[in-house]
């Protein structure tokens, strides 16, 4: 996989990406929500769905605006992303773990 980081323009920067980001987790992770029983009673539970969430969000869910992933958009990949794929990355970095 391909690390990608830079030096982002300070004029595109908003809190409203951030939010509208916290709004999407909290709608599609329940453990982000209050009052409900889908909760991590283990940090490392915690983080593995979380991992879980954006690896689906940005490889395997087609956006509706993008009308392709968000991984595929910035050329990532050059397929939508299926569960078993995702299977088959975990168990690729277990055996090289």
């Amino acid at each position: 996989m391909k690390v990608v980081s830079g030096d982002p323009d300070p004029k595109h920067i908003s809190t409203s990406y951030v939010e509208r980001q916290n709004l999407t987790m909290r709608m599609l992770m329940r453990r982000f929500t209050r009052l409900t029983n889908a909760f991590s009673k283990k940090v490392d539970n915690h983080r593995h769905a979380v991992a879980l969430h954006f690896m689906y969000y940005n490889f395997c869910r087609v956006h509706q605006t993008l009308r392709v992933t968000p991984a595929m958009e910035v050329g990532l990949t050059d397929h939508v992303w299926t569960l078993e794929d995702l299977i088959n990355l975990l168990r690729a970095t277990e055996l090289a773990a």
